[in-house]
C-alpha cells in the first residue's frame, strides 16, 4: 500500500501533467495544421521545381510502375480525402502547361484539392481543439468526420484507384491502349483481327480489382481510427491517432519521392498488417457506421424496443464472440437469453448463450451510449444510439434488474453524490 504522502503527490502530478497538456496545446494545434496542409503543397512545389534529369529514361519494366502503384494506392487508402487532394496536387504540378492541366482529371483541379485541403485542415483544428474542450462538445465533429471518411474512401475507390490502376499498363505497354476497345465501340466486331489483340485489356481487368481490393483491406484499417476516435472519451488519444496517421502518409509519399523500392517495401507491410486486423476493423467500421448514422438521423426518435429481439453490438466480456460483433439479442422460448450473428454480416449464423439470467443483467446508460451489463458491471452488449432514451423499456422487455448509470454518466453521479446532489444524482 502506498504512503499518505505518495498518495498526496500522486494527484499534484497528475493535475501538473493536464496543466502541462493544455499549455502546449496551441503548439500542437499549429504544428498539426501545418503538417496536414502544408506538407502536401511543399511536396508538390518541390517535385514541379527539381529539375527532370536529362539523361534519365523513364522505367518501362513491370516493377516499375507497379511499385508506383501500390504506393499511391496505399497512401490514399490511408487517408482518402488528404491523399487524393495530395496526389491531384502532385499531378496539377508536374503537368506541363496550362492546356495539359486542363485535361486532368477531377481531382487534379483546384476547385477539388482546394477545398479538400480546407476540409482536412478544420479536421485537424478539431482534433487538436479535443484535447481542452469537454467531449461532448466535440463528439457530433467527429460523427462528421467520420461520415466523411465513408464517403471519400466510396469516391475514391469508385474513380481514382482504377483510373491509377490503368496507368501501370499504359506505362507497361508503353502508352499503348488496346487496338480492340475502339472496334468494340463502333461495333465492328467483324473487323477484328487476331494480330490486333492486345494484352493491356485483359491487364486492366485484372489490375484494376486488385487495386480496389488492397484499398478497401488498407481504408478499413484506417478508417478504425475514425471509429476509434469517435468512442474515445479523451482528445489527446484523438490527436495522438490522426497525427500517427497522417506521419504514416506521410512517411509513405516521401519514401516514394526518394526510392519507390522503398516506399512500395513500406506498403506492403502496411498491407499485411490491415490484412491481418480485417475482420476487427471491419467490426469497428459498421460499429462506426451504424453510430453514425443514427446519431444524425436521430432514429432514437423513430424506435420503440422489441419485446424478443433487438439488434446491438457484443461487448468485450461476452465469451466467444468477437468484441463489436453486430447481431441480435434473443430471447429464447425456454427462458434465458443468447446472441444470434452473422460473420462478416453474410457467413452462416451462429449463436452464443448469453451468461446469468435476465435478473442478473442491467443496463448501463453512458453519456453517449449505453450497454447491457452483468452483476459484476462488465459490458457484455453495446447499444446503437437508437436506444437513447429507451433504456427502460429495453430492460423491461428482457426482464432485467434495471437502469444505472455507467461510464462518464456514472463518474457524474458520483461527482454530484459527493457535493451533496445525491437525490438529483439518483435520478438519471
Amino acid at each position: 500500500m502506498a504512503s499518505p504522502d505518495a498518495q498526496k503527490i500522486a494527484p499534484r502530478a497528475r493535475h501538473s501533467t493536464i496543466r502541462a497538456m493544455k499549455r502546449f496545446a496551441p503548439l500542437v494545434l499549429l504544428a498539426s495544421l501545418a503538417l496536414v496542409i502544408f506538407s502536401p503543397l511543399a511536396m508538390a512545389a518541390a517535385t514541379a521545381a527539381a529539375p527532370a534529369p536529362a539523361a534519365k529514361a523513364p522505367d518501362k519494366s513491370p516493377a516499375g510502375p507497379i511499385a508506383t502503384a501500390i504506393s499511391t494506392v496505399t497512401g490514399i487508402a490511408i487517408s482518402p480525402l488528404l491523399g487524393t487532394a495530395g496526389f491531384g496536387i502532385y499531378k496539377w504540378a508536374t503537368a506541363k502547361d496550362d492546356a495539359e492541366r486542363a485535361k486532368l482529371p477531377w481531382f487534379a483541379q483546384w476547385t477539388f484539392f482546394v477545398p479538400a485541403l480546407l476540409i482536412v485542415g478544420i479536421c485537424a483544428f478539431k482534433d487538436t481543439l479535443g484535447t481542452i474542450v469537454p467531449p461532448g462538445l466535440k463528439k457530433p465533429l467527429d460523427v462528421l468526420e467520420t461520415l466523411e471518411n465513408k464517403f471519400s474512401g466510396l469516391v475514391a475507390a469508385g474513380a481514382v484507384i482504377p483510373l491509377t490502376m490503368e496507368t501501370v499498363t499504359g506505362v507497361l505497354f508503353g502508352g499503348k491502349t488496346s487496338a480492340v476497345l475502339p472496334e468494340l465501340a463502333t461495333g465492328s466486331v467483324a473487323t477484328i483481327h487476331l494480330a490486333a489483340f492486345e494484352p493491356s485489356s485483359l491487364l486492366n481487368i485484372l489490375t484494376v480489382p486488385f487495386g480496389v481490393a488492397v484499398f478497401c483491406v488498407v481504408w478499413l484499417a484506417s478508417h478504425a481510427i475514425n471509429v476509434l476516435i469517435l468512442i474515445s472519451p479523451w482528445g489527446a488519444i484523438d490527436a495522438a491517432l490522426k497525427g500517427a496517421r497522417t506521419a504514416l502518409l506521410g512517411l509513405i509519399t516521401l519514401t516514394a519521392n526518394l526510392d519507390p523500392w522503398i516506399s512500395a517495401g513500406l506498403s506492403l507491410v502496411v498491407i499485411v498488417i490491415a490484412w491481418l486486423v480485417a475482420g476487427w476493423a471491419f467490426r469497428l467500421t459498421v460499429f462506426g457506421w451504424i453510430f453514425s448514422w443514427e446519431f444524425v438521423t436521430r432514429r432514437c426518435n423513430r424506435f420503440t424496443p422489441a419485446e424478443n429481439e433487438n439488434a446491438m453490438f457484443a461487448g468485450d466480456d461476452l465469451p466467444a464472440v468477437p468484441i463489436r460483433t453486430y447481431g441480435r439479442l434473443v430471447k429464447k422460448a425456454g427462458g434465458g437469453l443468447e446472441f444470434a450473428y452473422r460473420p462478416w454480416l453474410v457467413l452462416a449464423p451462429r449463436t452464443a448463450p448469453v451468461p446469468g439470467e435476465g435478473r442478473a443483467l442491467a443496463v448501463g446508460r453512458g453519456a453517449f451510449f449505453s450497454d447491457v451489463l452483468d452483476a459484476e458491471d462488465r459490458t457484455l452488449f453495446t447499444l446503437p444510439p437508437r436506444y437513447r432514451g429507451h433504456e427502460e423499456a429495453l430492460a423491461r422487455a428482457y426482464q432485467l434488474s434495471g437502469v444505472k448509470a455507467a461510464g462518464l454518466r456514472k463518474a457524474w453521479d458520483g461527482l454530484r453524490g459527493m457535493i451533496g446532489d445525491r437525490a438529483s444524482a439518483s435520478t438519471l
